[in-house]
């Protein structure tokens, strides 16, 4: 699939081509690679009819045409153009008039670079946003996913899934920052690798898990060193920023950052240039960041264990993956593609489940999620010697190997009889807590009494004997 190029040109229009130079170097210089100069006023109408512009930066005073007559034009008929008015003029009529037209902003000239830039920046901003809006949109309308390719690897039919992806579609072209949360075991990997196969950036996706890194550690995998900069550093070596150039850099675990390494990070995002190790020359980096984590961010950063400003550059397009316990129509997908890889790499006919399984699955909470299914199946398979059924003991055996017994989405951290204590103030007797068992493992075994004997750890000629004196007490 053809993707729109994310990088769309700031198109500087001046007469003047000592200004055209000077400003296109001072851009690229911040990072903003795609520019386009256009000495000839005239020029700007055609190119925005064949080219996609990301910002205009237009001077008002130009022989043929001049830039007062074409700032009506461009805004009427490219609205979501940003155009930046730059010129000699300092009067305020001239301003005025400008903003009034729908100029995104006024410069004097020569304006400081600092100035220059940051409105550039701006302007962009801006720009994508818009884009992401129109996408947004289309994909609402649409209510489809235009590249199902991209998502190839991972295995749904979830409803809510389908939109994640074309909210993920949606963003792919922005360079801006994204943030992937979920719990251990969702995908969080897989989502990064979507996103940066629908964005159809030139570079490749380099991925490194910060967690146990410390400050040095980490600022030399990131930024990589130079020559000299600490002992053992022999030579100049790159870091992985710049082998991510063009594409996109995954960083997994950030919530186990430390603050001087959050800073760090936080200053690449801000103004996408950093400083190799040792080195006291700035490189800029075109790579978009795409981070993931298991950890509750806001709540780090309300007790100043993440920095703020880190924590809104990430959250421009936060993407949350869903536990495995709310996807259940996935379940039975999951199951029959992880029971046929299996059986692959054990070069084996892959068995039949039985119809039980299902049931058990489904009444377990999944703390591993996609990640602990898979872990089963495999365990399962392996076990597997003969018949066409898989035997249904090894997940059983599973499930009841875990600590806490979960309820309703969550995990009961206190044991039963302390809970029931609190509820009716009272310690329970051996008949309650045998009813409440019984009544909980057919709840979650969707009343199939196989299942729920699977769970008690009894025959089903026991459970039906002990449901019957139920019903007769």
């Amino acid at each position: 699939m053809q993707r729109e190029n994310s990088d769309l040109p700031v198109v500087l229009v001046d007469d003047e081509e000592d200004i055209l130079f000077g400003a296109s170097y001072l851009l690229n210089s911040h990072g903003i690679q795609t520019v386009t100069t256009l000495c000839d006023a005239r020029e700007i109408m055609p190119f925005l009819q064949s080219e996609k512009a990301g910002v205009i930066v237009l001077d008002l005073f130009m022989p043929y045409i001049s830039g007062t007559e074409l700032l009506p034009q461009i805004i009427q008929n490219y609205p979501d153009v940003p155009v930046i008015v730059m010129t000699a003029s300092q009067e305020i009529k001239t301003a005025v008039s400008c903003m009034s037209e729908g100029a995104f902003d006024y410069l004097v000239k020569p304006v400081e670079e600092s100035r220059f830039v940051s409105s550039v920046r701006r302007a962009l901003e801006i720009r994508g946003l818009r884009r992401e809006i129109g996408s947004l949109r289309h994909s609402l309308i649409e209510s489809g996913v235009k590249c199902p390719e991209c998502f190839s690897r991972i295995i749904t039919c979830q409803r809510e899934m389908q939109v994640l992806f074309s909210y993920i579609e949606a963003i792919a072209d922005t360079r801006e920052p994204v943030i992937i949360t979920g719990e251990t075991g969702t995908g969080k990997k897989l989502i990064a690798q979507a996103l940066h196969q629908a964005s159809g950036g030139s570079g490749e996706l380099i991925s490194l898990n910060v967690a146990g890194l410390d400050d040095r550690l980490f600022s030399d995998m990131l930024f990589g060193h130079a020559k000299g900069a600490f002992t053992g550093a022999d030579e100049d070596r790159e870091g992985i920023i710049t082998k991510a150039a063009g594409g996109t850099l995954f960083l997994g675990e950030i919530g186990d950052l430390t603050m001087p390494s959050q800073a760090r990070l936080l200053q690449l995002l801000k103004d996408r240039t950093f400083y190799p190790l040792g080195s006291d020359v700035s490189c800029v980096s075109d790579a978009r960041i795409v981070v993931a984590t298991n950890q509750d961010l806001h709540t780090k950063m309300v007790r100043g264990e993440f920095l703020l400003g880190l924590f809104f550059h990430l959250s421009r397009h936060p993407i949350n993956v869903p536990p495995l316990r709310n996807r259940p129509d996935d379940l039975p997908l999951l199951l029959r593609y992880f029971i046929l890889e299996a059986a692959q790499s054990l070069n084996m006919p892959p068995p039949t489940p039985p119809n039980e399984l299902l049931t058990l699955l489904s009444a377990y909470e999944f703390p591993g999620n996609i990640r602990e299914l898979r872990s089963m199946v495999y365990n399962a398979v392996a076990q597997h010697r003969s018949g066409g059924t898989l035997s249904i003991q090894s997940f059983l055996d599973f499930i009841q190997k875990t600590d806490r017994l979960p309820a309703d989405g969550k995990f009961l951290s206190k044991p039963i009889a302390e809970s029931s204590l609190e509820i009716t103030g009272r310690f329970p007797t051996l008949r309650e807590l045998d009813v409440y068992l019984i009544k909980e493992a057919m709840r979650r075994a969707a009343d199939n009494r196989e299942v729920a004997a699977m769970l008690l750890g009894i025959t089903r000629r026991s459970l039906n004997r002990l449901l019957k004196n139920m019903d007769d007490n």
